[in-house]
């Protein structure tokens, strides 16, 4: 059985409730590392670290591959470290090349000089090595996304090439290898959500509190009126099953609006109807303005958590999603509550099943003061308080470790 808490492990810590309440930041004055896979655009994740940034201003930031300008404003402000794939050919356009590397980088991280260290990983960061008298928090987002959960999606896919599909099977192994040797690396493992919490239990035999990623509520309106398109923001790469989408909206005749960059989007603008529109990247703004717009967000892939779903219903956008992973967290079927709800599921990732979800879809008067409210249980304010909560628990088990 899944060995989750959504408490705090140390809630005895001394000073800790007393200096969140001050406002004070912790670990002033001691030295922090944070340990990030890799900053090429702001997606979920990156939301996460923008707050952790927030919380440790004096942090040294340590990632695989940076891209500036991508990040925002408050990352791009961190003193960040980069390891060698960063200088290696083509690592700012095609870094996922490197994998085999990732491990090798993560390690060379010099961390000896750091007090606390705390990852956030759906990769390889929480291999990172800290001192031996460091502690290490993981802010988990999946053990490694691509030799585990999603290995198929990534390199047993239909267009995956000879090659990959030769090489990939043995260095995965090695690669799952690693990541299960180095999970004792971590002292404290947070998960994203109670989906990765059953993941680092099986895959990692570690237990796991849940704090979920968080939402900023300020960045979104729902009162805006309704076009005549469906939206959806994703990274244009095979486990997102945006090609499924294509396909059903191809015969539904309907506007579709995609936001988002990958490798798969020359060959889905090849199979795309008129009706099919490919944005690529979008400013914040620009997205806050499509999601208060769109008549509902459609979410074909299984996420580890999904912070999408949860921008959508906080502008007030029904989501139709398929029933998997993190969305059976934040998304309520208004086809289980008697239309009441914030979006409804469909049961397989295919054209069928997505064409017959937005027909039903299409029936629902959704209310968008609901889905805000529903948006409400993960907004930024939420996930501030708990994880400052425990980084003051984290200071104070390190000063009690103290000579």
């Amino acid at each position: 059985m899944c060995s989750v808490s959504e408490g705090s492990a140390a809630e005895g810590a001394p000073g800790a409730r007393d200096r969140t309440a001050e406002g004070s930041l912790p670990f002033a004055g001691a030295n922090v590392a944070i340990v990030h896979d890799w900053l090429t655009g702001m997606r979920g994740g990156e939301w996460v670290l923008d707050l952790l940034c927030e919380l440790l201003p004096r942090a040294v930031v340590h990632t695989l591959v940076h891209i500036p300008g991508r990040l925002s404003r408050r990352i791009e402000a961190m003193e960040i470290r980069t390891s060698f794939i960063d200088r290696l050919p083509g690592a700012h356009r095609l870094h996922q090349r490197y994998l085999p590397l990732f491990p090798a980088a993560v390690e060379r991280f010099d961390l000896s000089t750091f007090d606390f260290v705390l990852s956030t990983s759906h990769c390889v960061a929480k291999g990172a090595i800290p001192r031996s008298k460091a502690r290490h928090v993981c802010y988990c987002h999946t053990p490694m996304r691509y030799v585990w959960k999603f290995y198929d999606e990534y390199f047993n896919h239909r267009r995956s090439g000879r090659a990959v599909k030769m090489f990939m099977p043995p260095v995965a192994a090695l690669l799952r290898r690693w990541d299960r040797r180095t999970a004792g690396r971590v002292d404290r493992y947070i998960a994203n959500s109670r989906n990765v919490a059953g993941r680092i239990e099986e895959i990692y035999g570690r237990h796991s509190e849940v704090i979920y990623p968080p939402v900023d509520l300020s960045r979104f309106r729902c009162d805006r009126v309704r076009r005549d398109y469906y939206l959806m923001v994703t990274a244009l790469v095979p486990y997102k099953r945006v090609e499924s989408a294509v396909l059903a909206f191809n015969r539904l005749g309907e506007r579709l609006v995609i936001v988002g960059r990958g490798v798969e989007r020359s060959h889905l603008e090849s199979i795309a109807g008129p009706n099919i529109e490919f944005r690529g990247w979008v400013d914040d703004s620009g997205v806050a303005r499509l999601y208060e717009e769109a008549r509902a967000l459609i979410f074909p892939g299984e996420e580890d958590f999904g912070i999408v779903p949860l921008e959508a219903q906080a502008a007030g956008c029904p989501v139709i999603a398929l029933r998997a992973g993190g969305a059976l967290e934040t998304v309520v079927d208004a086809g289980e509550h008697q239309g009441e709800g914030t979006g409804l599921f469909f049961d397989r990732s295919d054209p069928d099943a997505i064409c017959n979800a937005v027909e039903r879809a299409a029936r629902i008067d959704f209310d968008p003061a609901y889905l805000r409210e529903n948006a409400k249980r993960f907004d930024r304010s939420v996930f501030r308080e708990r994880i400052l909560k425990l980084l003051f628990e984290e200071e104070a088990l390190l000063e009690r470790r103290a000579p």
